[in-house]
């Protein structure tokens, strides 16, 4: 394809950048997983700066709440139930036709994750779970490739570029001398289910959303065009409320530990062994989650109970918390259980359960 790069001429006049670093971008191809808070600003920066294929994946529609902070959505596509990955793509489509989208309306695991990544020349997290980004860390480790992790719920958000060690070394980003610790060399385990805020329980204000997203595009715009150099090698943490900015240092954990993952080359969360599981139950209208093994521990019904009650009734025994959730005008029965189990009742649908216990617990 012939492109027309002078809607690029501000872009192109920046150090590291110039025609050749523009077009090493239009011959790139970015997974984007998620197309929600984060991954709507990613998706519409990556498209506006000239990332030539964008492979964007996301399970859910859109919902009239999203339209606070998920910045490629608006009513028309709360009134006519599009699934987000489409109505990104089409947004984009008007943004610059010079980009190409590919759609995936499909719940990411350990399955299909491997498929949607090949040939992809970074992955970007714009998910809401620790399970989807240990799962992305895993691929992006496995095949080479660079992984722009990011989050944001409240007022607080948290980014991180991962330029993975490789068994031979021999990655440019390697041979600059500038590879980073993986996901699981920082975070060892994902946090147990209820232990951490959602966006439905906590809130989230827009403009942190946007702060980490936009630096997740940076990263990977540096990424694209190889000035390696100038990749941050720490976790940067704000939180816009009470105006606080650090920088992590993070550079020792590879030296110092025995990671799973990147060390030891045990991709644990591909190959299945740390997925939760669904089941739906027959003649029920209900789902069941089973939660996986490494975070099977006893939930806080305390605490959970006082994040949701905002929601809806909610009791609680020693056994169980039940809750009524009424979500996008859909009334759901979330009922948890001590051992991580969780049931939701109003759908037949696994990617229904998941985002709701997703939302509304945590994962």
């Amino acid at each position: 394809m012939n492109h027309d790069l002078a809607r690029y001429h501000r872009q192109m006049l920046l150090p590291g950048f110039g025609e050749h670093g523009q077009r090493q971008l239009l011959q790139s191809k970015v997974f984007v997983l998620g197309c929600g808070a984060l991954g709507t600003v990613i998706a519409n920066m990556l498209a506006r700066a000239g990332v030539g294929h964008l492979v964007i994946a996301d399970r859910d529609f859109i919902e009239v709440t999203n339209l606070q902070r998920q910045v490629l959505f608006d009513e028309d596509d709360v009134r006519d139930a599009i699934p987000k990955a489409e109505a990104a793509r089409r947004k984009i489509a008007r943004i610059n036709s010079q980009v190409r989208v590919t759609a995936l309306v499909d719940d990411v695991n350990h399955t299909n994750i491997e498929k949607f990544a090949a040939d992809c020349n970074v992955i970007v997290d714009g998910v809401d779970n620790f399970e989807t980004r240990f799962l992305a860390n895993d691929v992006a480790v496995k095949l080479g490739i660079p992984y722009v992790y990011g989050g944001a719920v409240g007022t607080v958000g948290m980014t991180y570029a991962i330029l993975p060690h490789t068994p031979r070394g021999d990655s440019p980003w390697e041979r600059a001398g500038v590879a980073t610790p993986c996901l699981r060399c920082i975070f060892e385990q994902a946090p147990p289910p209820g232990m951490n805020p959602t966006c439905e329980t906590a809130g989230v204000l827009g403009p942190v959303v946007s702060i980490i997203a936009n630096y997740q595009v940076n990263e990977t715009l540096k990424i694209l065009t190889g000035n390696w150099q100038a990749v941050s090698p720490t976790m940067l943490s704000v939180d816009t409320w009470h105006n606080t900015v650090r920088q992590l240092k993070v550079l020792r954990a590879y030296d110092v530990g025995q990671c799973t993952c990147c060390k030891q080359r045990k991709f644990e969360y591909l190959a299945g062994l740390l997925a939760s599981a669904t089941a739906t139950l027959c003649g029920r209208n209900a789902v069941q989650l089973t939660q996986r093994a490494s975070t099977c521990t006893h939930l806080d019904f305390d605490r959970l109970a006082e994040r949701l009650r905002s929601h809806g009734k909610v009791t609680t025994n020693k056994f169980m918390l039940r809750a009524d959730i009424q979500d996008n005008g859909q009334a759901y029965e979330l009922t948890l259980f001590a051992d991580g189990r969780a049931i939701v009742k109003g759908t037949k649908e696994p990617n229904t359960a998941k985002s709701i216990y997703a939302k509304y617990v945590g994962a």
